[in-house]
């Protein structure tokens, strides 16, 4: 199946999620809810999203140039824009076709690329722990996600620099069978995955991380104050979207889809919002976080000619 396909799929399951979602609510109120939209956040929300990639951008060049890899922006921010579109995959493991976009491009070695995109999915996770410390105590059980999945960042701290227990692993996952067509580009890996976390590299990374997860978390903000809900704070925005955002991770379930949904409904459900305000939420911020970013990523696919690639 060609990746355009797979997206196409995953388009299709998208649609039938979300009308799931209006089915079960009142699709008269949701109307209405919707047309409360204040039109004059929209162009502050639309800025401050690809802000958000530009921190993520930063730290990709970044994590390259610290493997001696300096290359064009024009071509390699194109690349890098392109995995948002194949970040649709479960566990986002077909943006390790930007491997293949960089070999193409500039001969950088798959041994090279692979590794990066993986440890840039750790940093994700380190940069949406920190930004959710400080707001822990909102809810109980949100705090326990964010210690659960901070534990799990130092087992896979941990992982990552002993190299027998990296090799041990990436062993395993050559026999899952989704996995496997990945595992060489990772068997010789160690070096890179142990140079892109010392000390001055976690920490630069780490605090690119904590700006995009920061700049969406507002724009967040801003999509509910366009909904004229101004009495949840900042504080409580950002633990509410990590907790969903975590979750849908966890999932497994490309980008979340359903999970993410149920979480961050629920979740402003319980802080006073009625089911049709939390689902008009919803949709709003998967539009203008999840959608706006596919879509950006699917016109950079076009334009680096990856959309007839085979996924298999």
């Amino acid at each position: 199946m060609k990746l355009n396909k797979k997206i196409f799929v995953f388009l299709i399951i998208s649609i039938i999620v979300y009308a799931s979602f209006l089915i079960l609510s009142d699709f008269n109120k949701l109307a209405d809810k919707i047309t409360d939209f204040k039109i004059e956040y929209l162009p502050l929300i639309l800025i401050l999203v690809p802000l958000g990639w530009l921190a993520l951008y930063a730290r990709w060049v970044f994590l390259l140039r610290n493997l001696n890899y300096i290359l064009p922006h024009k071509q390699n921010f194109k690349i890098f824009l392109s995995g948002f579109a194949l970040g649709v995959t479960p566990g986002k493991v077909g943006e390790l076709l930007k491997c293949q976009l960089l070999k193409d491009s500039f001969d950088v070695p798959k041994r090279i690329t692979a590794p990066v995109i993986l440890i840039e999915r750790f940093y994700n996770a380190v940069g949406i722990v920190i930004i959710s410390i400080f707001g822990i105590w909102f809810f109980d059980f949100s705090g326990i996600v964010i210690l659960i999945v901070a534990c799990i960042l130092v087992i896979a701290f941990i992982l990552l620099r002993s190299k027998k227990l990296f090799s041990s692993l990436i062993q395993k996952t050559s026999k899952i069978k989704f996995l496997s067509k990945f595992s060489n580009s990772f068997s010789d890996s160690y070096d890179v995955i142990n140079l892109s976390i010392k000390p001055k590299i976690f920490i630069v990374s780490s605090l690119f991380s904590a700006s995009y997860w920061i700049l969406e978390s507002i724009s967040v903000y801003y999509i509910f104050e366009s909904f004229g809900i101004n009495f949840i704070e900042l504080y409580q925005v950002i633990i509410t979207y990590a907790t969903s955002i975590i979750l849908g991770v966890a999932s497994f379930i490309p980008a979340g889809i359903g999970v993410f949904e149920g979480t961050l409904i629920g979740l402003l459900s319980i802080q006073g919002l009625t089911i049709s305000s939390a689902i008009s939420l919803t949709i709003f911020v998967r539009v203008f976080t999840l959608w706006y970013s596919v879509l950006v990523g699917f016109f950079a696919l076009k334009f680096s000619g990856a959309l007839s690639l085979n996924s298999d």
